[in-house]
C-alpha cells in the first residue's frame, strides 16, 4: 500500500483508563474532535468508552451526528461555535451545546431547548464571555427556562502545556471563583476545564469532568516522552520506498532545488505528501526509518512525493523497502514529537492533519486488524 495509518486502539483504551485513574473522582470526557485527531471518530470512541470515557467531545454538529449515526450513545458535547443551522444539527444528535451570549439561549429555546453549558473565557480569549457578571446571567436565565436543561459551566485553559508559566493558575483561580458563585445559584452544574495538559499537572483544575483529547492517543500534552507517563502512541504511519536513484554533486531534487548533492549519494522517494498531510514543513527538516536506520528528508516535499538521502552506500536500502514515518522499526523509533519540533509545530498537528486520502487500519487484542 502506498500510505497506511495503523492505530491501535487497544492503545487508546489503555491510555483513556490511564488518564481516568489519574482523574480520580471526575468523570472522564474524551476528546474525538477532528476525526479523533486524525485517528478515527467513531472507532477511537468506542475505544474511549471501553476505556472508562462517559462523555465524549467534538467541535462541530457535523461531528456529533457522525457518532450518533455510528450507535454511540454516551453524552456528546459540541464544544465549537454554531450557526443557527448547525444548532439544529446538533440539537438532532441529542448533543449538549455550549453557550455565551443571550442570542443563543433565545435560539436554543426558540428551537425547543436542549443541554446547555455556559463558558467564562478566562484568558483564551476565543469562544466564551470574558464577563463574569454575564456569565452568570446566562446561568440565571437558562436554569429559569424551563426549555433548557442547564447542565455544566467551563472554560479552557491557554498554557496549561508549559510547565513553567503562571498564566493556567490565574485562569484557574478565575473559573473557580465564577464557578463556585454560578454552582450557588444552580447547585448540581458538572464544572469543567481540564485539557489533557491541566489533567496531568494539576488535581485542583478536575472539578467534575475533565476532558483529554491529545492524551487519548499516546502524544504527550507537554512536547516531550509520551513513554515517561505511561502513555502509549496509538498511530503508526508507513509507506515505502518507490524509486532509488544515485546522484552525483551538483544534483537536486525537489521543487526549488533546495536540497544539492555536495557528494555522490543515492535518493530515495517515498510517495507521501502534502496532500497526505505529510508537511512541506519537514522538507529537509526530519528522519524516517528504514530497516530500522535514520535517514534525513531532503528536497522539498511536495504533494505526493519526499525524498530522503540514503548515504553513499546506498544505507542498504532495496525499491520496495517498509519506510517507517511515525512509530518504531527495530530499535529505533520516531515519535509525534519529534516531528513536531523538525516541523516547527506540535504534535497535536502531525497526527491531525493525515488525511483521508490515507487509509486507517484498526487493531486492537480482542478483535484483530479491520
Amino acid at each position: 500500500m502506498r500510505v497506511l495509518a495503523s492505530v491501535d486502539l487497544t492503545a487508546i483504551e489503555r491510555n483513556v483508563a490511564l488518564l481516568a485513574a489519574k482523574a480520580s473522582s471526575a468523570r472522564l470526557c474524551a476528546v474525538v474532535k477532528g476525526n479523533a485527531y486524525g485517528h478515527g471518530d467513531r472507532e477511537v470512541a468506542a475505544a474511549a468508552a471501553r476505556g472508562g470515557a462517559e462523555w465524549l467531545a467534538v467541535s462541530t454538529a457535523v461531528e456529533a451526528q457522525s457518532l450518533r449515526s455510528a450507535g454511540l450513545e454516551l453524552p456528546i458535547l459540541v464544544m465549537g461555535a454554531l450557526t443557527d443551522d448547525e444548532l439544529e444539527l446538533a440539537l438532532a444528535a441529542n448533543a449538549d451545546v455550549v453557550a455565551w451570549t443571550d442570542y443563543f439561549i433565545s435560539r436554543l429555546a426558540a428551537l425547543g431547548g436542549g443541554r446547555a453549558h455556559i463558558k467564562l473565557d478566562t484568558g483564551m480569549g476565543r469562544l466564551g464571555t470574558r464577563n463574569p457578571a454575564l456569565a452568570t446571567q446566562l446561568v440565571e436565565r437558562a436554569a429559569a427556562d424551563p426549555q433548557i436543561d442547564l447542565v455544566g459551566l467551563m472554560t479552557h485553559f491557554a498554557t496549561a502545556d508549559e510547565l513553567d508559566d503562571q498564566f493556567f493558575g490565574e485562569q484557574l483561580a478565575r473559573f473557580t471563583a465564577w464557578a463556585d458563585v454560578a454552582s450557588e445559584k444552580s447547585p448540581g452544574l458538572i464544572r469543567h476545564a481540564a485539557n489533557s495538559a491541566a489533567l496531568l499537572r494539576d488535581p485542583a483544575s478536575h472539578f467534575d469532568l475533565v476532558r483529554p483529547g491529545v492524551a487519548c492517543y499516546g502524544l504527550d500534552p507537554f512536547g516531550l516522552d509520551p513513554t515517561d507517563r505511561e502513555l502509549v502512541p496509538a498511530m503508526r504511519l508507513e509507506s515505502y520506498v518507490a524509486c532509488v536513484e544515485r546522484s552525483e554533486p551538483g544534483d537536486s531534487n525537489g521543487y526549488g532545488r533546495s536540497f544539492i548533492a555536495a557528494e555522490p549519494t543515492s535518493i530515495g522517494t517515498i510517495p507521501i505528501g502534502y496532500a497526505d498531510g505529510w508537511p512541506r514543513a519537514f522538507s529537509n527538516s526530519v528522519e524516517v526509518l528504514i530497516g530500522g536506520k535514520r535517514f534525513p528528508v531532503v528536497g522539498n516535499i511536495s504533494m505526493d512525493n519526499m525524498t530522503v538521502d540514503l548515504g553513499g552506500d546506498g544505507g542498504g536500502v532495496e525499491v520496495g523497502a517498509k519506510a517507517t514515518l511515525i512509530g518504531d522499526d527495530g530499535a529505533d523509533r520516531v515519535l509525534a514529537e519529534e516531528l513536531a519540533r523538525g516541523g516547527s509545530t506540535i504534535n497535536y498537528e502531525i497526527v491531525a492533519s493525515i488525511s483521508d486520502r490515507v487509509p486507517r487500519k484498526y487493531s486492537d487484542q480482542t478483535e484483530g486488524p479491520r
